[in-house]
C-alpha cells in the first residue's frame, strides 16, 4: 500500500467501513494505520477499555509543539429505516454530488485530512501537522476527551485545531454546549380504573417533559444576551427525542424511559441546567412516593459537551480565515469536539466541506464542488506549513 491515494479514493475507502456508532470502528482504524505506515508515518491509538473502539492520532513534520491539528470523527449515524437510492456504504457520484453515509458528516473531511497528512510528510513541512480521528461523536462526543488526554504525553502539543464538521468551508467560531440525561421513571402498576392507587410512570414522566416545554417557552421569551443572539435559536433548549414505556392501555405504566437533552448557549452554565432538571425530578419523585413509597426516578448522565467559546484573535480562526478569505461571523447550535479541544488548551475552529443540512439524512451527500473546495483548502494549508 505505497500509492498516494487521491482524496476521492480515500473517501471511498473510509465510507466502505460501516462504522455506525453502535458498532466497532477498528477495521477502519487498522486500515488508516496501515496506509499511514506505508508512507512512513507512525500512528498512535487510544483504545477504549469498555468497547471495541479505537481513536487514532499521528504527527508529521518537526517534532516540536505548535502543530496544526486536523480533527474528525470516524463514526456515522445509523441508516435503519431510511429510504436510500443507493448503497449507503459506497460512494456514488450523481448530479454533481457524492452520495454515501458519512460523505458529509464527516468522512469527506477525514479523507481530506488523511490526504493532507501524507502530502505534508512528502513536502517536508517546517511546521508540524497532526491528525486526530475519534469515535462516538454521534452519541455525545464521548470519544474525544480520552483521545485528547492520550495525545498529550505522546505527541508534541498542537496549537490550532481545525474540526472539520460540515460548515460549507466557513469559519465557525462558536457553538452551543450540551448535556444529556437518561431518565428512568419507575412507577407502580394497577388497573387503570384505580389509577389513584398506583403511579403511572409515563404520566409522571410527562410532568418532566412539560417542564422542558415551559423552560423552552421562558427562554424563548427572554431577551437574549449579545453572545446568545449570535445563535439560532438564540436561547438554551431542552429536548426529549425518544420515549418508551408501559405494558397495556388499561394498566398504569410501571416504566418510562426517555432522554432529556440541553443545548446551552455560551455564557450560561450547562451544569446549572442539569441541577435545575434534577431539582424538578426530585419534586416529581416526591409526589410519586407520596402514593407508593417504593417508586422512584433514576437519572444517569449521558453526555457532557462544552461550548465552543469565540476566541479573541484565536490562532485557529485566524489561520482558517487567511486560507478561506471568510471574514463573516458564523455560529452554530449543534455541538462538536471543538469545545473539548478548546477546554484542553487548544485554539479551535470549525471548518469543513458540506452542509449540516445533509448530515444524518437518507441519501446523504456532499456536493462535488464542496469536496473540491476542501481539497483546495488542504493544498493551501500544506503550502502554508512550509517545505
Amino acid at each position: 500500500m505505497t500509492d498516494r491515494l487521491s482524496p476521492l479514493e480515500l473517501m471511498e475507502k473510509l465510507v466502505s467501513f460501516p462504522t455506525v456508532s453502535r458498532d466497532t470502528n477498528i477495521p477502519l482504524i487498522d486500515w488508516v494505520a496501515a496506509y499511514l505506515g506505508s508512507h512512513g508515518i507512525e500512528s498512535h491509538r487510544y483504545i477504549d477499555p469498555e468497547q471495541p473502539k479505537h481513536a487514532l492520532f499521528a504527527h508529521v513534520g518537526p517534532w516540536e509543539e505548535g502543530a496544526v491539528v486536523l480533527s474528525g470523527h470516524t463514526d456515522v449515524v445509523p441508516i435503519d429505516g431510511q429510504p436510500w437510492d443507493s448503497d449507503p456504504f459506497s460512494v456514488v457520484e450523481r448530479d454533481g454530488k457524492y452520495y454515501g453515509r458519512g460523505t458529509c458528516d464527516m468522512k469527506g473531511f477525514d479523507a481530506l485530512a488523511l490526504w493532507a497528512l501524507v502530502e505534508a510528510k512528502y513536502a517536508g513541512v517546517t511546521r508540524p501537522l497532526q491528525l486526530a480521528l475519534s469515535f462516538d461523536e454521534e452519541v455525545g462526543c464521548t470519544g474525544a476527551p480520552p483521545m485528547i488526554e492520550a495525545m498529550q504525553p505522546v505527541l508534541p502539543k498542537g496549537s490550532a485545531v481545525i474540526v472539520g464538521e460540515p460548515s460549507s468551508m466557513q469559519a465557525v467560531t462558536g457553538h452551543k454546549g450540551g448535556t444529556g440525561f437518561d431518565t428512568h421513571v419507575v412507577g407502580f402498576e394497577v388497573h387503570s380504573s384505580l389509577l389513584h392507587t398506583g403511579v403511572n410512570a409515563i404520566m409522571a414522566g410527562a410532568k418532566l417533559i412539560e417542564w422542558a416545554n415551559e423552560m423552552n417557552t421562558e427562554n424563548m421569551e427572554r431577551k437574549p444576551t449579545e453572545l446568545a443572539a449570535m445563535f439560532n435559536p438564540p436561547f438554551t433548549t431542552a429536548h426529549v427525542g425518544m420515549i418508551s414505556g408501559g405494558t397495556a392501555h388499561n394498566i398504569t405504566a410501571k416504566d418510562c424511559h426517555f432522554a432529556m437533552d440541553f443545548r446551552v448557549v455560551p455564557g450560561e452554565d450547562k451544569d446549572a441546567w442539569g441541577t435545575a432538571y434534577l431539582k424538578k425530578v426530585r419534586a416529581v419523585e416526591k409526589q410519586m412516593q407520596a402514593v407508593v413509597p417504593e417508586t422512584y426516578i433514576s437519572v444517569t448522565p449521558r453526555f457532557d459537551v462544552p461550548a465552543l467559546q469565540p476566541e479573541t484573535e484565536g490562532e485557529a480562526e485566524t489561520l482558517v480565515r487567511q486560507i478561506t478569505g471568510d471574514n463573516a461571523s458564523h455560529k452554530v447550535s449543534y455541538g462538536t469536539e471543538a469545545g473539548q479541544f478548546q477546554e484542553a488548551g487548544y485554539s479551535a475552529v470549525i471548518c469543513g466541506p458540506g452542509s449540516i443540512d445533509q448530515a444524518h439524512q437518507p441519501n446523504e451527500f456532499i456536493e462535488v464542488s464542496q469536496f473540491e473546495a476542501g481539497h483546495d483548502f488542504m493544498k493551501k494549508l500544506v503550502a502554508r506549513l512550509g517545505g
